[in-house]
C-alpha cells in the first residue's frame, strides 16, 4: 500500500490518540461539576459550560452523558483537583492543573517533567499569586460601554473589559462566573454564542523568552499535556 497509505496510518492514530486524551479530559471535569454542583446545566452553569465547549470540541454525546451519569450515582471515582505550581524556561511562571484519582502518582510524573528540562517545581502559593484566577468570556459585539453598564446593573464584579475588532472580552474574579454568564444571556439572549467560556488563571505581568527557552517550553507543555491526570497549564512566558 506504499508510503502514503502509512503516514496516513500513522496520522490517524495519532489524531485518535489525541480525541482520546481529549475525551478522557473532558469527561474527568464533567464529572467533577456535576458531581460537586449538580448533573442539571440550567442549574449549574459551570457544568453548562463545560458542555458548550465539549460540544465545540466534538466529544461525542455519549462521552459527555456517560461522565453525568456516572456523577448522579453513588460512590464511583473519586477524582480531586490537584495543582502544581513552579518556574518553567526562561524562568517563567507555571501552574499545572490536574485532576486525579491518586495524587502521589500524578506529583511525581508532573514532577518528572519538571526535571528533564531543569525546571523547579514549587510548592503551594510558590506563583498562584502572580495569576488571577479568572472568568473569561469572548463574543461578538463592539458596545463595550453598554456590556459594562449591564454588567455593574447585574452587580458583577467585573475585573476588566476589552473590545477589540469587534469582540468584546469580558474578565471577573471565579467566583462570579455564574453571575457574569448569566447577566451575559440575559443582555444578550440565551443563543449568543460565546467564543470563550472558561475559568482560567491570567498573569499578572509575563517574561519575555529567547528562542532557546521558547523550544523548550513547548516541550514542557507537550510533556505535561501527555499526562492522562493533567487538565490544564498555565504559563506567563510570551514569544
Amino acid at each position: 500500500m506504499g508510503r502514503a497509505y502509512q503516514n496516513r496510518k500513522l496520522s490517524m492514530a495519532k489524531t485518535s490518540d489525541a480525541n482520546a486524551k481529549l475525551y478522557s479530559k473532558f469527561s474527568r471535569e464533567i464529572y467533577i461539576s456535576a458531581k460537586s454542583g449538580g448533573p442539571d446545566p440550567d442549574a449549574n452553569l459551570t457544568l453548562r459550560g463545560l458542555l458548550d465547549r465539549a460540544k465545540k470540541e466534538q466529544v461525542p454525546g455519549h462521552v459527555i452523558l456517560k461522565a453525568i451519569e456516572k456523577a448522579k450515582g453513588v460512590g464511583g471515582e473519586d477524582f480531586a483537583v490537584a495543582r502544581y505550581e513552579g518556574f518553567g524556561p526562561g524562568n517563567c511562571m507555571v501552574i499545572v492543573d490536574c485532576l486525579t484519582d491518586n495524587p502521589n502518582r500524578t506529583y511525581g510524573d508532573v514532577r518528572t517533567c519538571f526535571n528533564k528540562i531543569k525546571a523547579k517545581i514549587g510548592s503551594q502559593g510558590t506563583v498562584m499569586h502572580m495569576f488571577d484566577h479568572s472568568a473569561i468570556f469572548v463574543f461578538s459585539s463592539s458596545d463595550e460601554e453598554a456590556i459594562l453598564e449591564a454588567l455593574m446593573e447585574a452587580d458583577v464584579d467585573v475585573t476588566d473589559i476589552e473590545s477589540d475588532d469587534g469582540k468584546i472580552t469580558v474578565f471577573a474574579p471565579h467566583t462570579e462566573y455564574g453571575k457574569t454568564k448569566s447577566a451575559l444571556h440575559n443582555l444578550l439572549g440565551d443563543d449568543v454564542e460565546l467564543d470563550v467560556d472558561e475559568i482560567q488563571f491570567v498573569p499578572q505581568n509575563t517574561t519575555d523568552l529567547g528562542e532557546d527557552d521558547v523550544a523548550t517550553l513547548e516541550r514542557f507543555i507537550d510533556m505535561l499535556e501527555d499526562l492522562e491526570d493533567v487538565q490544564c497549564v498555565y504559563h506567563n512566558g510570551v514569544y
